[in-house]
């Protein structure tokens, strides 16, 4: 914006504009009689007051032609000002940026004390234009992910306590206070000892690999016969347990603790096996060796160290190698914290499970031989408590566990899990919410498959099959039931992957996947697989009365 500092200025600018210079100019601003009539006041012998009246009358002019220019998208130029005139072509966008000028022209032309009043008197006329440019409305479907939603964010917190306080005074009415002290072990646990000692028993199938590895460095045995013999390890460290669950009565928390604990051994003992393998086929090869340290920019060595195997298989971890990173010490406060942490939410997630989720299911029928919509309203009054469940579930075992474990032991690496809760397809779920899972199944599943001449589709299919497999063990053995809910339940993800991924890349729209995986895994594929164990635990029950 140019500024008239001194009578001489505008002198110079009036003689500009008399040869010619100005005369466009004058299309786009009105005349400024007032700096012409500057000359007679100072030239006159008239007293010093009037002098000044006129000098700031005239300045006054000069701003108000100035911002009224501005207004419409133009500006003042001066011969003697070219460059400060040129930024002020671009036009002053209405609020803080004009008034900050207009201040400025205040302040240089009237002391500071003009600024206010043109800015009332100019600034926000009716003639001023109140749209300028082309806007979206924050909802639009172009616009609604830069806005911030924090206050709808809290509207949907204060509803959700509203509700579930409305849901915790319908269930105390109508149920009463169903917590009884030990209602996690009663006495029908002491009666798991068997499982207990099957528990205690699991270390000696990781012994017995270290030995036949230990062997086979030594080369006492050919390769061979150490690939037959890991076979027989890691199959009897999976069936051993399943049939100590089988042959007694004891609580489905029980098996279900006793196979989760055999499948992560079993896990544990095939990357074992497989890692121990690969890096001797590598060792005899320098530069394959030489390749491998310098890709993974880490130092290796093929070495049999039973010390290796030892915090191996306690680490947080599925995939074996010789050496991990290291934290420099441990917190012992912050490990305090999060084992507070771990037995408030455990408690929770117990008292979710007796107070609301029990009566539900003892109250409902089985969802495949009853009343379809009665079906479909008891797995829809279940989805809600069922989902509190998992999501404690979820952050008391990889974010609490999983960390004050990794604490312990020093463990460096704690990418336990990403933000599955954003996944746009079934795809993203499963690489994300479990990533000790999906690091094995990658390492010793899905690459294997493809190095071997398989297509990625029978690779993931694969992967899938295996990840049924085990879901199946964990839940159908503790329950002595086998209809095969949970392998279908997990292989049903399969046509979830295909669609999923076929709306996402149609719409191009994170929030279409998102909200199909919510509503298939949470509030419809978890409530009806309980449902379907339940009953059919109850009728087994019955059946052996």
């Amino acid at each position: 914006m140019a500024i008239l500092d001194s009578p001489q200025s505008r002198d110079t600018t009036s003689s500009s504009t008399d040869n010619g210079h100005g005369h466009d100019r004058a299309a786009t601003i009105r005349r400024r009689p007032s700096a012409r009539s500057v000359e007679p006041l100072l030239d006159s012998d008239s007293n010093s007051i009037e002098t000044e009246s006129a000098t700031n009358d005239a300045e006054n002019d000069q701003n108000e032609a100035n911002l009224i220019g501005n207004l419409g998208g133009g500006a003042v130029e001066s011969a003697n000002e070219e460059q400060e005139s040129e930024s002020a072509c671009e036009g002053l966008s209405f609020g803080k940026e004009k008034e900050e000028k207009v201040k400025e022209n205040g302040e240089s032309g009237n002391g500071g004390k003009g600024g206010d009043a043109s800015s009332i008197k100019f600034a926000y006329r009716p003639s001023a234009p109140a749209h300028r440019k082309n806007k979206e409305s924050p909802l639009s479907s172009d616009a609604i992910f830069k806005q911030s939603h924090a206050g709808l964010f809290n509207l949907c917190i204060v509803v959700l306590v509203a509700v579930n306080s409305r849901l915790i005074i319908e269930n105390l009415m109508k149920y009463g206070w169903l917590i009884k002290v030990g209602f996690w072990f009663g006495p029908k646990s002491l009666r798991d000892w068997p499982l207990f000692m099957c528990c205690l028993s699991l270390p000696i199938f990781p012994l017995a690999a270290f030995l036949v590895e230990k062997l086979v460095k030594q080369k006492s045995i050919p390769e061979w016969v150490a690939v037959f013999l890991h076979v027989i390890i890691t199959t009897t460290s999976i069936l051993y347990p399943v049939v100590v669950i089988l042959r007694c009565d004891s609580a489905v928390l029980s098996g279900a603790t006793l196979m989760l604990f055999a499948c992560i051994v079993w896990l544990k003992l095939v990357s074992y096996a497989h890692t121990n393998y690969d890096l001797r086929v590598l060792s005899k090869s320098l530069d394959k060796w030489e390749a491998l340290c310098s890709y993974w920019d880490m130092e290796y060595s093929y070495d049999v160290s039973f010390q290796s195997l030892a915090y191996f298989m306690v680490a947080p971890t599925l995939c074996y190698q010789p050496s991990y990173p290291r934290t420099a010490c441990i917190r012992k406060g912050w490990v305090f914290r999060q084992l507070i942490k771990l037995v408030i939410f455990s408690g929770f997630m117990g008292f979710i499970v007796e107070q609301y989720i029990n009566p539900i299911v003892q109250n409902s029928q089985h969802p495949l031989k009853g009343d379809f919509l009665y079906a479909i309203e008891r797995v829809l009054k279940l989805s809600v408590p069922n989902l509190y469940v998992w999501l404690c579930m979820f952050y008391c075992f990889f974010h609490l566990w999983l960390n004050i474990l990794a604490e312990l032991l020093c463990f460096g690496d704690r990418e336990f899990y990403k933000d599955w809760w954003n996944a746009r397809t079934v795809e993203e779920y499963w690489r994300m919410w479990n990533m000790p899972v999906h690091k094995w199944m990658v390492r010793h599943i899905y690459f294997p498959c493809l190095r071997n001449g398989i297509s990625k589709g029978i690779a993931v299919l694969v992967a899938f099959l295996v990840s049924a497999i085990f879901h199946e063990l964990c839940i159908a053995v503790p329950c002595h039931i086998f209809k095969l809910w949970a392998f279908i339940g997990i292989m049903f993800q399969v046509p979830l992957v295909i669609v999923t991924n076929y709306l996402q890349n149609k719409f191009q729209n994170s929030m279409v996947g998102n909200m199909m995986f919510w509503c298939f895994f949470c509030i419809v594929g978890q409530p009806m697989c309980l449902l379907l164990y339940y009953h059919d635990l109850m009728n087994r029950k019955a059946n052996a009365r």
